[in-house]
C-alpha cells in the first residue's frame, strides 16, 4: 500500500500543477489529450472529434513506449507518429490499469521537465 500511496500522492501533485498552470483540475481523457498534442508537435485551434481520438492513442502509446511496449515506426507526412506494438500489456483490473497509466504519465511529466 506504500507503493499505491506514493502514487496518489506524485498523482495529486501533478494535478495540482495543472490546475496552477490550466485553471482547472483535467481528467485523465484531458491529460492523454495534451501529451498527444505535445507528441504531434502541432498546437492549433480545433482538432476534429477523430483527429482528438488519434492524439489520445498516441498519447498513449508514447507513454507506454518509456517500458518497450511500443516504438515509434515513423511520422507520416502530416507530422503524425505512428507506432508499433513490441509486446503485449499485461492483463490487469481496472484499478491496476488506471495506476499503469498514471504512472506512466508521472514518468513523462516527469521525463519533460514539468
Amino acid at each position: 500500500m506504500q507503493n499505491q500511496d506514493d502514487l496518489q500522492a506524485r498523482w495529486w501533485n501533478l494535478e495540482a500543477k495543472l490546475v496552477e498552470r490550466f485553471g482547472k483540475k483535467p481528467d485523465m481523457e484531458t491529460i492523454l489529450f495534451l501529451i498527444g498534442i505535445q507528441e504531434l508537435g502541432d498546437i492549433r485551434k480545433k482538432f476534429s472529434k477523430e483527429q482528438k481520438q488519434d492524439l489520445m492513442h498516441v498519447a498513449v502509446c508514447s507513454l507506454f513506449a518509456q517500458s518497450g511496449y511500443y516504438e515509434i515506426e515513423k511520422v507520416d507526412e502530416d507530422g503524425w507518429p505512428h507506432y508499433k506494438q513490441l509486446k503485449v500489456l499485461p492483463v490487469m483490473n481496472m484499478i491496476e490499469q488506471e495506476n499503469f497509466m498514471k504512472d506512466h504519465i508521472l514518468l513523462y511529466f516527469e521525463k519533460n521537465d514539468f
